[in-house]
């Protein structure tokens, strides 16, 4: 299978950027996209300021691969359709990323990325895939309660990712 991983992430990281602790959001401490909980998850242990501040690439790469990349399946999709679905995996959750590509693919929505639904995503032209994908992510921001202080940034997001995902095709 074809791994797109290094290239997504590398795209991936430049909106996740560095370390934040915007009092509205409310993932808290996060640096390169990874809040203090899901790092704690990962390592299995408590972190604090000083640790989140100097979270590498290096360290948060397996973590990404594992828990989003991997999770979302996304070697099984195909080119430019994998780091969509891998951007909203890791902005709104694997389940919800799966979900948006299950809506549009016409198949049951649990969240859970089988065969049905890798077949489903087949039938679809990538660039029209991407197109629909993208339009359902900007309806899910715009439904969120925080998009007055967050959602220029999600928008431009959204449109940046698509027009990358589209030059993977």
């Amino acid at each position: 299978m074809q791994s797109n991983f290094d290239a997504s992430l590398k795209h991936l990281l430049v909106h996740e950027g560095g370390y934040v602790n915007h009092p509205s959001d409310p993932g808290g401490r996060t640096n390169l996209g990874v809040t203090q909980k899901v790092w704690e998850e990962w390592k299995g242990a408590p972190s604090n300021e000083e640790e989140m501040r100097g979270l590498t690439v290096g360290q948060v790469a397996p973590l990404y691969q594992k828990r989003y990349w991997d999770a979302a399946r996304c070697d099984d999709l195909p080119s430019g359709v994998d780091y969509v679905v891998f951007d909203f995996a890791v902005n709104a959750g694997v389940g919800r990323s799966a979900i948006t590509l299950q809506t549009i693919c016409g198949v049951a929505r649990d969240g859970a990325i089988g065969p049905r639904t890798l077949e489903s995503v087949k039938q679809y032209d990538p660039k029209t895939f991407i197109e629909k994908f993208s339009d359902h992510r900007e309806f899910f921001y715009k439904q969120l309660g925080s998009y007055p202080v967050f959602g220029k940034g999600w928008i431009r997001r959204v449109n940046e990712v698509k027009e990358i995902a589209l030059k993977m095709v």
